[in-house]
């Protein structure tokens, strides 16, 4: 795969297994780079969901100061509305969904 153009997204992590560990149940992600970064000492995991040439990177580290709050976000298709019913469920359960389902129409979905 090309490495040119929009490849990543790096974010604070206070807890890298759980945020993993979100990513592979909520977007189909899984690693594919783990390190730790020589300079600051900090653990280092890229995920990726493998259908194009991008990365979510977590860094891990002592506190987030700014977090993604309250409409940031980072997208993810699913087969259907069914799907995305299924995730926030097992999400609510886990204490994990913020909001949603909520249909915005296109070109946002659902």
């Amino acid at each position: 795969m090309s490495d040119i153009g929009f490849t990543h997204i790096a974010l604070p992590a206070t807890d890298i297994e759980r945020s993993v560990t979100f990513y592979e149940s909520y977007a189909g992600m899984k690693i594919v780079h783990r390190r730790t970064d020589e300079h600051t000492g900090s653990d280092v995991v890229w995920i990726s969901d493998l259908t194009r040439p991008f990365v979510i990177v977590l860094i891990k580290c002592e506190g987030v100061t700014h977090p993604l709050l309250p409409m940031a976000h980072l997208g993810v298709g699913c087969e259907s509305r069914e799907e995305v019913d299924r995730l926030c469920n097992a999400a609510r359960l886990e204490g994990a969904l913020v909001d949603g389902p909520t249909d915005s129409g296109p070109p946002v979905g659902y």
